[in-house]
């Protein structure tokens, strides 16, 4: 099993295979509209626009579980991502990233990388980078910049 076993609903309503990535590097990625690090839309979009030629794909997932911080709509959402940062990476429908009711896909990204106390995702912008082949590299913490992701983005393109 590895993360092109699974599918999402994309923000649009449409559902997505994420086999479809396959030969493509992984940024996977829990947002939020309202929060301190909602700025780094702005990097994650970056990265995207500088690496999607060579394989790069972010794939944002919205999640209202922390502190309501995306309560909105996925228009809103949808609509906020685009006009304040630009955003043409895949977005998401809203899920949930813990608990009982977490998409399958977050219960798996947590159960191959933990964080630095626990497997749970502990704020948004927790950040999962994925293998060309589906396996899951690396976790990040919410405060990591995503340009600091660059090395290794750089390294799994290369793999």
């Amino acid at each position: 099993m590895n993360v092109h076993d699974f599918q999402a609903k994309t923000i649009m309503g449409e559902e997505k295979n994420l086999a479809d990535y396959k030969g493509n590097v992984l940024v996977i990625v829990n947002t939020a509209s309202k929060c301190g690090f909602t700025p780094q839309f702005k990097e994650l979009q970056e990265l995207y626009d500088q690496y999607k030629d060579q394989g790069l794909d972010i794939l944002g997932f919205p999640c209202n579980q922390f502190m309501s911080q995306d309560p909105g709509t996925e228009e809103d959402i949808h609509e906020f991502c685009q006009v304040n940062y630009g955003v043409t990476f895949q977005m998401f429908s809203k899920v949930d990233v813990n608990g009982k009711n977490a998409h399958p896909l977050f219960q798996y990204l947590t159960s191959q990388k933990s964080g630095m106390l626990s497997k749970q995702i502990k704020w948004n912008f927790t950040k999962f980078l994925v293998g060309k082949d589906g396996e899951v590299i690396d976790r990040y913490a919410p405060q990591t910049s995503p340009a600091k992701m660059e090395n290794d983005i750089q390294s799994a393109l290369q793999a």
